[in-house]
């Protein structure tokens, strides 16, 4: 299947309206930190949209490397790693950028009293939010990660859709407040 016929978006962390919507029109995310999350992709789609914006590294920041169901079965680890070495792009866990089970733990209580499920959730609760700073990001140099890894060619890989219902929307918030980084969120 080309992929001539796939449509994605960047939106700005800033503002969240959308930078660029294309069909695989020669736009470039060099020199922006992305980040892009499991649901709504298919592999081909997933795949193309990194290429697309010039990803050479995928930078997992999940606990859990893996994904419930066949839709998804391509973002469990092995087959993800697999992928990404066929299409010529790198694979690294940051295992220290992932939340613990007991603030995913938090997070899916939270969603549960407001009705919502992880694939339709909207935004992270406070209480998950304060906590992940605090208890994860504040106890990872950043800058010396940006040394060790090219920043301005990875994408921060988790699960959601959408960056603000997840921690790699942290993540990346922090590297642009204290790096300086444009911050770039491929969606489907």
């Amino acid at each position: 299947m080309p992929f001539a016929t796939s449509r994605f978006s960047l939106t700005s962390d800033l503002t969240g309206e959308v930078i660029h919507s294309w069909r695989w029109s020669g736009f470039t995310l060099a020199g922006i930190l992305a980040t892009i999350g499991v649901y709504g992709w298919t592999l081909e789609a997933f795949l193309g949209a990194l290429r697309q914006a010039e990803v050479t590294l995928l930078l997992d920041v999940r606990q859990r490397r893996g994904v419930r169901g066949s839709e998804y079965a391509w973002a469990n680890a092995r087959r993800l790693e697999a992928a990404l070495g066929e299409a010529g792009l790198g694979y690294r866990h940051l295992a220290e950028l992932a939340p613990t089970t007991e603030l995913r733990q938090l997070q899916y209580r939270e969603d549960e009293r407001a009705g919502v499920g992880k694939r339709s959730r909207a935004e992270l609760s406070p209480e998950y939010r304060e906590r992940y700073l605090t208890e994860i990001l504040d106890r990872v140099d950043l800058a010396m990660l940006a040394g060790e890894v090219p920043l301005r060619t990875a994408v921060l890989f988790c699960v959601e859709r959408d960056p603000e219902a997840c921690h790699r929307s942290l993540i990346a918030a922090r590297l642009a407040d204290e790096l300086g980084f444009e911050v770039g969120h491929l969606r489907p």
